[in-house]
């Protein structure tokens, strides 16, 4: 037996895993039984794990005592695609947009504030639209890759250092809004950062070590205190015996005002790139785009190609879900270094609203769970009255009043990260 292929427990392993170790010769044929170590080869995507809820019933205990302790202000915000999912745990209609009654069981939990994570993806955004329009305008490391997925983001640091100059600087949504929350919101409240304990509900476990990671934070501590899936929400919800379906709607606190549709599309693949596209264009054609919707990037094909106009520029796209397909990506780039201008990439099937911490309905093909959150994501998008992040003046004003520009010095620190 050769080394590579010594004695693993492919039973923690998932198909973009063992796609990935097969494809870099790691082993000699993707197995039948399985025998891989995961923690050789892991890029914390999450999946391996996604039923093994209790592996991380510590996070929980975190935040119920966080909950009980009275010197702490806990404030949450929630992802785009928990909202498609957390009702899957209550009986209600895979899909199902829930964010009201979402909203109000956090409520009933204790939490002092409950957020919107998209307007957290709303500031990543802006900035991410910066950085590749002066990507763009001076032609200098592009292709530029989206740093929203810490699975994907992991897996690029550490199998493809050379890419580190193509990925975005940008933080991820849990990040940039944990940063705002430390900062912005402390103290405008008159609140000591200290006092605040921030929690991220999210529908991926990767996020449990993202918010960990070096040159990540803008705290001396850490930005977010915790980050807790959908699953682990639903049995805190359950076990405090809230009657979910049951609930009235509520919304969300109004400090940071309405999240734009653009931030509420982040949730299914291609959302970044269309989100972020809606903003370049508006840039790239003096404010005269009108176009909102980019459907050619939407779908769950694990590659889609495309190219848009905006005015005289053409740009050329891929969208990517799943680790296993990025190698088709960067033979292309291996060939034509000038394939692409743009690339989205997410570890999991359908992006987020396939994440690791998401439910997983029984009796139904992941593709059909996934196309029902992912049109709910859209609906619920529609809804919102800004379609475009810069569009929004609520996280405009927060630009006037705290960050200055786009892109700024102050915006750098806070919202950007650095990759070692």
């Amino acid at each position: 037996m050769k080394e590579k292929d010594k004695i693993y427990d492919f039973s923690h392993l998932c198909d973009s895993c063992l796609h990935i170790l097969f494809e870099r010769g790691e082993i000699d044929s993707l197995p039948s039984e399985n025998t891989l170590e995961r923690k050789d080869y892991c890029y914390n995507c999450g999946q391996p794990i996604l039923s093994e809820i209790n592996e991380f019933s510590h996070d929980l205990d975190l935040l119920e005592s966080a909950l009980y302790n009275p010197k702490l202000k806990v404030v949450c915000y929630t992802a785009p695609s928990v909202r498609v999912a957390l009702g899957d745990e209550f009986g209600m209609p895979v899909g199902s947009f829930v964010e009201g009654k979402m909203v109000a069981a956090l409520k009933k939990l204790g939490f002092s504030a409950v957020f919107d994570m998209n307007t957290g993806a709303d500031f990543t955004i802006l900035e991410e639209a910066n950085e590749f329009y002066e990507r763009l305008t001076k032609n200098k490391n592009l292709p530029m890759f989206t740093s929203c997925c810490p699975g994907w983001v992991n897996y690029a640091v550490m199998m493809h250092p050379e890419l580190k100059s193509h990925l975005s600087t940008c933080k991820s949504p849990q990040q940039m809004f944990g940063a705002i929350i430390n900062s912005v919101y402390a103290k405008a409240s008159g609140i000591d950062p200290k006092d605040i304990f921030v929690v991220s509900i999210v529908p991926c476990v990767a996020k449990k070590v993202e918010n960990k990671q070096a040159g990540i934070n803008s705290s001396k501590g850490y930005d977010v205190d915790v980050a807790i899936t959908t699953r682990e929400i639903a049995s805190l919800i359950k076990s405090r015996g809230i009657d979910f379906a049951n609930l009235e709607e509520q919304k969300f606190d109004n400090f940071f005002g309405t999240a734009s549709g653009a931030g509420a599309i982040f949730g299914n693949t291609g959302g970044v790139m269309e989100a972020v596209l809606r903003t370049v264009g508006d840039r790239l054609t003096n404010g005269q785009c009108k176009r909102l919707e980019f459907n050619m990037v939407r779908g769950l094909d694990n590659v889609r190609r495309a190219e848009v106009k905006f005015g005289e520029r053409t740009i050329k796209l891929a969208v990517v879900v799943g680790l296993k397909n990025v190698e088709t990506i960067l033979a292309e780039l291996k060939a034509d270094p000038h394939k692409y201008d743009f690339v989205e990439v997410m570890a999991c099937d359908g992006g987020c609203i396939g994440g690791a911490g998401q439910p997983r309905p029984s009796g139904m093909e992941l593709s059909e769970v996934l196309k029902l959150r992912s049109a709910g994501l859209y609906q619920g998008a529609l809804k919102r009255q800004a379609k475009r992040a810069h569009k929004n003046s609520a996280v405009m004003q927060v630009y006037t009043n705290y960050l200055g520009d786009i892109g700024s010095s102050k915006a750098k620190n806070l919202l950007h990260r650095k990759y070692n």
